[in-house]
């Protein structure tokens, strides 16, 4: 399958739209995607999803996906994902409305996922996001912008489910592997991090590695 953590577009205009569904109109597996923030710019996210569903992309967000690949059930729990910062340097529920509705929506995003993640009865399950739930995964970034970049709250509702594999986008200039406090491997598969079209990841029982 080809998972896509998000930014498939600068703006996320009806043109973009239909050049990314181009570009991935001869791509003979599954392919699975979440929004990133550019993708939701223009505040045309139904009109952006409905454009690449009716191409046949996924697009998940607190939603999960079940897809058969050589047998074996692989399940796809995604969400956009939101700011507001990592062990002991985030945001709390207090203070401005405003802070509070910024961290409440992180809190809603991770309690999403995690429904997600729990729902899925398949051999393998894989949490998608654009926002990074680690700040390993971001090191490389200024220091300054790790709060924009991603959440704790998404790891904690990561470690409560114990998917496979997590992938995220979003921080262009951080690094690829990472793990979270409970232990789930994290990848942050940005493609200037990754220096490369795609990545090959590959899972299992008896398989469980990283190949570029």
């Amino acid at each position: 399958m080809l998972l896509l953590a998000g930014d498939l577009t600068q703006v996320g205009s009806d043109d973009e739209a239909r050049c990314v569904i181009a570009e991935l109109a001869e791509v003979p597996v599954p392919i699975v995607a979440v929004l990133g923030n550019h993708d939701v710019h223009l505040d045309r996210v139904d009109e952006f999803v409905g454009q690449l569903s009716a191409a046949g992309i996924t697009v998940l967000e607190g939603t999960s996906t079940t897809l058969d690949v050589h047998g074996t059930s692989v399940g796809v729990a995604g969400v956009k994902g939101f700011g507001g910062g990592f062990a002991g340097r985030s945001a709390g529920d207090f203070g401005e409305p405003l802070m509070r509705a910024f961290v409440r929506h992180t809190t809603e995003i991770a309690a999403a996922l995690e429904r997600g993640l729990a729902g899925l009865d398949t051999d393998i399950r894989i949490a998608l996001l654009h926002y990074s739930p680690v700040a390993d995964t971001l090191v490389g970034e200024p220091p300054e912008i790790y709060p924009f970049l991603g959440s704790y709250l998404l790891a904690e509702a990561i470690d409560r489910t114990e998917p496979d594999l997590v992938l995220h986008g979003h921080a262009h200039r951080g690094t690829e592997r990472g793990v979270t406090p409970g232990g789930v491997r994290v990848r942050n598969v940005a493609q200037p991090v990754l220096g490369a079209p795609f990545r090959v990841y590959e899972l299992g029982c008896d398989v469980a590695r990283d190949t570029p």
